[in-house]
């Protein structure tokens, strides 16, 4: 009888996650679907970062390996330091700079492994990856944390060079006349690593690192993956954009899985998910908002006190979740005058399926949101968020603005509590219909014969052509 014959290889995947809360976690996600389907997985992490990818390591052994290298130094950032969750002010871009010399310590081992590498997925801010996939006869893909609008929208201004005119002011509009829909933002909403990058405040070798990222995104890759879905941004996806040099976008989120019952992806709680959903327990159902800016958004004193006068005045029971090192901005007596109604929490919360979510419009706290079912009290603050409201406000009207937003602009407290109020009330009621719509569309898209699932079998299909 001849022998059965030997199954081919796993097609191997090397996967370069940004070291940043908000990038890592969706990457790590779609690492675990990619190992669901079969391919080896090489994940480059550095030692302060492993610890992120030990429930992944741990649920697929076969399939996922870790890939350490030491963290690269640099004189202006802090020695140790490993993630953008300590980057100082102004820091951010000169980290991204510092990680792109893992280039050559990478390509070194991609050529040593006894199974090549037949593609390399990186996250946007990665884009150094892209040539170095050409090196060694792999495929590129950039792996997008942000919505498909966002993303098109940073590569654009990156591509054009949008410049604004001397005598304007950061009102200036610019247009995106090739994005479907035409959408324009203000100069002050776009990304301030971009504004500081085109007023010539960052070192030149950085701001030039940063840019060409996103040329070698545009120039180099195979495609884009992007952790959204059809039925919040079919129009950006439905024909490849010249704003992402026309490259293909494989739509495969939302990537998060459930959030488990003791709430932990986003680090050690302080406070138990189940202690957090029994006092949610005590108000009538949707009335409850969820105040949380992320993990890295930092309240000056004026913003938390117009905030805290707002939630006061608008008489509407909330849970407001201020970072450990930021919490002194919480008024004095505050909180004694809201108890019962009110509670604050300092440190980091999970984010429970509350009435309302004031949120900062991050895109992994939108998807979250998304997928709950829970409407948006929309505060944009920098990077991709003012992209994210302009989606969620006028496109899926599942949000509302909160008030204009912006690092470290005051919003008028009577206004903003005027807007908690209206959308705890009557005139929030189709808003949290859309809401619950859209988190059926968004449970759909990640099943068997969803628009997700559909998107992912299909790349998946593409790499082990590769194989």
């Amino acid at each position: 009888m001849a022998a059965a014959p030997t199954p081919a290889p796993a097609p191997h995947v090397l996967l370069v996650p940004f070291p940043a809360q908000g990038h890592a976690l969706p990457l790590l996600d779609f690492v675990a679907l990619l190992a669901a389907r079969g391919l080896r997985l090489s994940v480059v992490t550095t030692p302060a970062n492993l610890q992120l990818l030990s429930p992944l390591l741990a649920a697929h052994p076969a399939s996922v390996s870790a890939v350490t290298f030491r963290f690269p130094s640099h004189p202006a950032l802090p020695p140790g330091l490993e993630n953008t969750k300590g980057c100082g002010p102004g820091q951010f871009p000169t980290f991204i700079h510092a990680f792109a010399k893992l280039r050559e310590p990478i390509l070194a081992w991609a050529r040593a492994q006894p199974d090549p590498v037949v593609a390399v997925v990186a996250d946007f801010f990665c884009g150094w990856t892209q040539p170095l996939a050409r090196e060694i006869g792999a495929a590129g893909i950039v792996f997008s944390p942000s919505g498909a609008l966002g993303t098109a929208v940073m590569h654009s201004i990156f591509r054009r060079l949008v410049r604004r005119p001397a005598d304007s002011d950061d009102g200036f509009t610019v247009a995106f006349p090739a994005i479907p829909g035409e959408p324009s933002f203000q100069w002050r909403e776009l990304l301030m690593m971009y504004a500081n990058y085109m007023a010539g405040k960052l070192e030149e070798q950085v701001g030039a690192s940063v840019r060409q990222n996103f040329l070698w995104n545009l120039q180099e890759s195979w495609g884009f993956v992007s952790n959204t879905f059809k039925a919040l941004e079919g129009r950006y996806l439905d024909q490849p954009l010249e704003d992402l040099a026309f490259r293909r976008v494989w739509a495969v989120g939302p990537v998060a899985p459930e959030t488990d019952a003791a709430g932990a992806r986003g680090g050690e709680a302080a406070v138990a998910a189940a202690d957090l959903m029994a006092w949610l327990d005590a108000f009538p159902e949707g009335s409850v908002v969820y105040v949380c800016f992320g993990s890295q958004a930092v309240l000056t004193p004026a913003v938390a006190a117009a905030l805290a006068e707002a939630l006061e005045r608008s008489a509407v029971p909330f849970v407001w979740v201020v970072n450990a090192g930021n919490s002194s901005v919480v008024p004095d007596g505050f909180e004694a005058r809201v108890a019962g109604r009110g509670l604050v929490v300092r440190g980091w919360a999970p984010q429970v399926a509350a009435g309302w979510f004031m949120t900062h419009c991050g895109w992994n706290s939108t998807l979250e949101a998304v997928a709950a079912g829970v409407p948006m009290l929309a505060w944009p603050m920098t990077g991709d968020q003012f992209f994210d409201a302009r989606l969620l406000v006028d496109e899926a009207r599942v949000a509302v603005r909160a008030c204009a937003g912006g690092v470290g602009i005051v919003p008028d407290a009577g206004e903003l509590a005027s807007v908690l109020a209206d959308a705890t009330g009557e005139k929030g009621r189709d808003m949290r219909a859309r809401a619950k719509e859209l988190a059926a569309e968004a449970a759909r898209a990640v099943k068997e014969g969803g628009s997700s699932y559909a998107d992912l079998d299909g790349l998946v299909q593409e790499i082990r052509k590769l194989g």
